[in-house]
């Protein structure tokens, strides 16, 4: 693509979004088979790219939103994995319990999924990629292209809010 002008300027971003957008929402549906979820993920990803716009030179534009739309669909995936393994859990246990018990599990696991959720995106992949994926931080290390020491800083910081927000709700 030649060179243009500042990906703030609405002409250009439309140029980038008019030339990547179909390619990005096609690869997306590939990936996932989910029309609605491609759909949605390739516009967040231009969305992320519109907000970052003066940080991000048109040259890097396609780069950048195929790598936001990845990091999401991998959330996405994480997100939908917590809630599988919640899902199987044996119903006999919870059937014993009281109806204030169930209450306030379902409101705990509320705030706990909006409190990962809200975490940045960096401490929340490298929490869920630990947590759920059961990845050591080698792995997510070489996984994400950062030092290890990068994780166990991310990882720190996420367990930290998420220290902040359990002391909150009890």
């Amino acid at each position: 693509m030649p060179e243009i002008g500042s990906l703030c300027e609405e002409s250009t971003f439309t140029k980038i979004f008019r030339e990547y957008s179909k390619t990005l929402h096609n690869y997306l549906y590939y990936k996932t088979g989910n029309l609605p979820m491609s759909k949605d993920l390739a516009q967040e990803a231009f969305t992320r790219l519109w907000k970052n716009c003066a940080s991000v030179i048109p040259a890097s534009a396609k780069g950048y939103v195929f790598k936001i739309a990845n990091n999401l669909l991998i959330n996405e995936y994480n997100h939908q994995k917590v809630v599988l393994n919640f899902e199987r859990k044996p119903t006999s246990d919870r059937d014993q319990e009281s109806p204030e018990y169930l209450l306030e599990e379902k409101e705990l696991k509320e705030k706990l999924e909006a409190a990962i959720a809200a975490l940045p995106e960096k401490q929340r992949v490298v929490f869920l990629l630990s947590r759920i994926d059961k990845k050591t931080y080698k792995e997510i290390a070489v996984l994400l292209g950062i030092s290890k020491q990068a994780v166990e800083k991310r990882m720190y910081k996420a367990l930290d809010v998420l220290r902040l927000v359990s002391k909150k709700i009890r």
